[in-house]
C-alpha cells in the first residue's frame, strides 16, 4: 500500500520461528507469545532479521496483517467478508501479500526453501540439511502426539478455545505433509513500526513537565498518555490489553476535569 512501509504479521502459534542461522528460537519465544523477548533474542545475536517457516494450511488459518487497511471485513463491518475467515484459505489481503511480497518464499521441500532463503539474504546461513532436520523433528512430535515439544503443546492448548479452533489456530499436522503444502519461509525484518508512548501524566491524566511538575490546563488520556493509558500493563503488555487502559485513563481524566 505504501512504498518502503513495513507490515506486521499477527501470527498464530504454529509457525516455526527461526533465527538468521535457521535455529529455532527457545521456548517460550513462539509466534504470538512474547514479541519483545523474541526481538531481544534476535538483536542480541547482532541480526536484523529472523524467519517464520510454515505451510499453506498455517498461512491460511493463522496469518493476519496488522492495520485497519489490511482488515476490511472488520473495519467495514462486512459480515460476508468476515465469513471468509472461517473458510479454508487465507483472507484476501494475506493472499495478496504472500503472492506479491518478496519476503514470502515458497518451495516444495526444505532444501529448495533453504536455497531461496539464502538467495534472498545473499549468504549461506541456512543449512538445507539442518532445516530439514528441524522440520522433521517438529513433525515427529506432532505425529506421535506425546506432547514433548513445548510449541506443539501450546498450539494444541490454544485450540481448546472455540474461536481459536475455528478461525485462528490450524489443527496440528506435519509441515512436510504435501497435502498442506507448499512450504513457506517469511523473512521478518527488525524495524521501528511505530512508537508506543505519549505525554507524561500523573494518575489523573494531568500532563507533566520534564521536571515532573504539572503543566496547568492540559490533560491527556488513552494512547496520548502513553500507549494503553500510561503503560499500566508494563513493558511486556500483551496485544489486546490496551483498550482497558485507554478507557481507564480517560475515565480518570474525565473525573479530574469535573465529570461524573
Amino acid at each position: 500500500m505504501w512504498s518502503r512501509h513495513g507490515i506486521r504479521i499477527l501470527p498464530g502459534p504454529s509457525s516455526l520461528w527461526l533465527d538468521a542461522d535457521g535455529h529455532r528460537l527457545p521456548a517460550p519465544l513462539f509466534p504470538g507469545f512474547d514479541a519483545l523477548g523474541a526481538l531481544l533474542h534476535v538483536t542480541r545475536r547482532g541480526d536484523d532479521h529472523s524467519w517464520f517457516v510454515l505451510d499453506r494450511t498455517i498461512l491460511g488459518s493463522e496469518f493476519a496483517l496488522s492495520g485497519s487497511e489490511q482488515n476490511p471485513d472488520l473495519t467495514g463491518k462486512d459480515v460476508r467478508l468476515l465469513a471468509e475467515r472461517v473458510r479454508p484459505g487465507a483472507v484476501g489481503p494475506v493472499e495478496t501479500f504472500a503472492r506479491r511480497s518478496p519476503e514470502f518464499l515458497a518451495a516444495d521441500d526444505p532444501e529448495a526453501l533453504a536455497a531461496a532463503m539464502n538467495a534472498l539474504t545473499g549468504d549461506d546461513r541456512i543449512d538445507p540439511a539442518a532445516l530439514r532436520a528441524t522440520i522433521e523433528a517438529r513433525d515427529a512430535q506432532v505425529a506421535t502426539g506425546l506432547g514433548k515439544d513445548p510449541q506443539v503443546v501450546a498450539t494444541a492448548a490454544a485450540r481448546h478455545y472455540l474461536v481459536d479452533r475455528l478461525i485462528r489456530v490450524a489443527k496440528p499436522h506435519r509441515l512436510l505433509d504435501r497435502a498442506h503444502g507448499p512450504l513457506y519461509a517469511v523473512r521478518l525484518s527488525v524495524l521501528t513500526r511505530k512508537t508506543l508512548g505519549g505525554l507524561h501524566t500523573d494518575v489523573d491524566g494531568r500532563v507533566l513537565r520534564p521536571d515532573g511538575t504539572v503543566l496547568p490546563g492540559l490533560w491527556a488520556a488513552g494512547e496520548a498518555s502513553g500507549f494503553g493509558g500510561g503503560g499500566v500493563h508494563g513493558n511486556r503488555a500483551l496485544e489486546g490489553t490496551f483498550l482497558g487502559g485507554c478507557l481507564s485513563s480517560g475515565r480518570r481524566a474525565g473525573r479530574a476535569l469535573g465529570g461524573g
